[in-house]
C-alpha cells in the first residue's frame, strides 16, 4: 500500500504550534514511507474562510520545510458533497431535524435530571410528513443528522492501540446545518475516500468522533462502490510547561509570529517532532533527518509540554551549528560579513542578533566605563596605541601586560575592558571582537570616546 496522508486546515485563522505538530507527524510519516502528503483547504465555511489565510498557511508551511504532492480545496467540491448527501437522504441515513438550540438544551437538561445520558433522542424520526410541512411553514429549516447504527465500532489506532466505541452512546451527528452549510464530517470523509487517504493522523481530541466517522465512511464507500476506511492515529495534545492547555495562548504561538521573532524553522520542527516522544529534543537541520527517526512507536500518550524558552534555546543551538554558507544570503541582507558571523554566531539566539554585533564591531557606541576603571582603561588604551595592529593573538599580550602593570586579574581585569569596548557585559570571545574592531576604534573606546 502506498501511504497517502493529508493535513486539512481551515483557512479561518493562522497556523499555530498545535496544528503544525499534527501536520508535521503526517509530513514525516509520508516522507519516511515514500508516500504522498495532500494539503487540503477545508474552506466550507464561506463566511469565515479567506484567500489571505489560505495563502498564509501555505507560506508558513513552506517556510517550515513542508512539501506537498497534491492540493485540494473543498469549496470546489460542493457538488460532490451534495450528490452524496442526497443519496444518504434517500437511504434514510441523513434525516431532517427541526429542534432549535434552545429545544435541544432543554432536552439535555431533562435527560440529566432523569439520570439519562444527554444524547439526541431521535424525536425527529417520529415526525409525520404533515408535521414536517407544518414546521417548515412556520419558517423552520431543518438541520440534518446522520443516523448511527448504534453498534460497537472497532479500530486499531496507530498510537493508542485497539479502540472500541459504542455509537449507541452518542448523539447522531449533525452533518448539515439549517442554512444548508456542510459541517466538517461529511466533506472530510468524502474527500478521504475520493483522494485515497490511507492514514489519518490527528490529535486525540478527535478520538470520540472517530467511531461516528467510521460509520459515515462505511456509508460513503457503499455508495461509491470502492474505497477504504483510513487507518487512524491519535496523538496527545500540546500543553504549556505548567501542564495547562494552550487554547488561551495559541494567539501568541503562531508560526507567523515565530518567523517575525527571528526563529529558525528547524528549531520549530525539531522541537515539535520530539515533544512527547521517547527521543531527545536536539537540533535537526533537515526534514529528511527528522523523518528517518520518526515512528508512531515513539509517541507517548501523556500530554506534550511546550515551553517557548526551550524553543529559544534550541534555536540558539541550531544557529551555533550553522556555517556562514548555510545563511550567507540572509546575512548579506543584514550586512554581516563572514568574519563577523564566525566570531559571533556562537553567542546569538536569533540571526538578527548578528546584526547587533556587527553594529558593536563596526558602528559607533558610547563606552561603558565606571569611574573607578577610567585610569585602568586609559592605561589599556596606551598599550593598544603602542602596539602593532590589533589581532586575535594581540589580546592575550594586552591583558598580560595590564595584569603585570596594574595587578588586576579575573573579572576585575577583563570586565572593564569588555564594557568599554562593546558596551555589554557578555558576548563573543574578546580576541575575535578586538581584532575585528581594529586598533584605532579599540583605543578610542578605551579612552572613553564615542567610536
Amino acid at each position: 500500500m502506498t501511504v497517502k496522508v493529508r493535513f486539512a486546515p481551515s483557512p479561518t485563522g493562522k497556523l499555530h504550534v498545535g496544528n503544525v505538530r499534527a501536520a508535521l507527524f503526517n509530513q514525516l510519516f509520508a516522507r519516511k514511507e515514500g508516500g504522498t502528503f495532500l494539503l487540503r483547504s477545508d474552506d466550507t465555511d464561506q463566511t469565515r474562510s479567506t484567500k489571505e489565510y489560505e495563502d498564509q498557511i501555505q507560506e508558513d508551511l513552506s517556510w517550515l520545510g513542508f512539501e506537498w504532492g497534491e492540493f485540494a480545496r473543498q469549496s470546489e467540491r460542493f457538488s460532490v458533497y451534495e450528490d452524496v448527501a442526497e443519496h444518504l437522504k434517500e437511504q434514510g441515513l441523513l434525516y431532517p431535524c427541526y429542534e432549535t438550540a434552545e429545544d435541544l438544551d432543554r432536552k439535555r437538561k431533562l435527560q440529566r435530571a432523569r439520570g439519562l445520558p444527554p444524547i439526541y433522542d431521535r424525536a425527529a424520526l417520529e415526525l409525520s410528513e404533515q408535521e414536517r410541512a407544518d414546521l417548515e411553514a412556520e419558517g423552520r429549516q431543518p438541520h440534518w443528522r446522520f443516523k448511527l447504527a448504534r453498534k460497537e465500532v472497532h479500530w486499531n489506532d496507530l498510537i493508542r492501540g485497539q479502540q472500541t466505541f459504542d455509537t449507541g452512546t452518542m448523539s447522531d451527528p449533525v452533518l448539515i446545518r439549517e442554512d444548508g452549510a456542510f459541517l466538517y464530517t461529511l466533506p472530510s470523509c468524502i474527500d478521504d475516500v475520493d483522494f485515497g487517504i490511507t492514514h489519518v493522523v490527528r490529535g486525540e481530541d478527535h478520538v470520540t468522533n472517530t467511531a461516528a466517522q467510521i460509520e459515515v465512511f462505511e456509508a460513503v464507500i457503499a455508495y461509491r462502490g470502492e474505497g477504504a476506511i483510513p487507518t487512524f492515529g491519535h496523538h496527545s495534545l500540546l500543553v504549556g510547561k505548567d501542564g495547562e492547555g494552550l487554547s488561551k495562548r495559541l494567539g501568541s504561538l503562531g508560526i507567523e509570529d515565530m518567523r517575525r521573532e527571528g526563529l529558525e524553522p528547524q528549531a520549530v520542527t525539531s522541537l515539535l517532532a520530539r515533544l512527547g516522544t521517547s527521543q531527545p529534543v536536539e537540533p535537526v537541520l533537515s526534514m529528511e533527518k527528522l523523518a528517518e527517526g520518526f515512528s508512531f512507536d515513539i509517541l507517548g500518550r501523556a500530554p506534550a509540554r511546550f515551553d517557548p524558552e526551550e524553543l529559544k534555546l534550541l534555536n540558539a543551538k541550531i544557529l551555533h551549528e550553522m556555517s556562514y554558507e548555510d545563511v550567507a544570503d540572509r546575512l548579506e541582507r543584514l550586512g554581516v560579513s563572514q568574519p563577523i558571523w564566525e566570531a559571533v554566531h556562537g553567542n546569538v539566539e536569533t540571526l538578527e542578533e548578528a546584526a547587533v554585533w556587527r553594529e558593536v564591531i563596526e558602528g559607533e557606541l558610547n563606552p561603558v566605563i565606571a569611574d573607578e576603571d577610567r585610569e585602568f582603561c586609559a592605561a589599556a588604551a596606551a598599550e593598544v596605541e603602542a602596539a602593532g595592529e590589533a589581532r586575535k593573538e594581540s589580546w592575550s599580550t594586552l591583558t598580560k601586560a595590564l595584569k603585570d602593570e596594574t595587578g588586576r586579574k579575573g573579572r576585575g581585569l577583563f570586565m572593564p575592558l569588555r564594557l568599554a569596548l562593546t558596551g555589554k557585559d557578555h558576548g563573543p570571545e574578546m580576541p575575535d571582537l578586538f581584532a575585528l574592531m581594529g586598533k584605532q576604534k579599540a583605543a578610542a573606546r578605551l579612552r572613553g570616546e564615542r567610536a
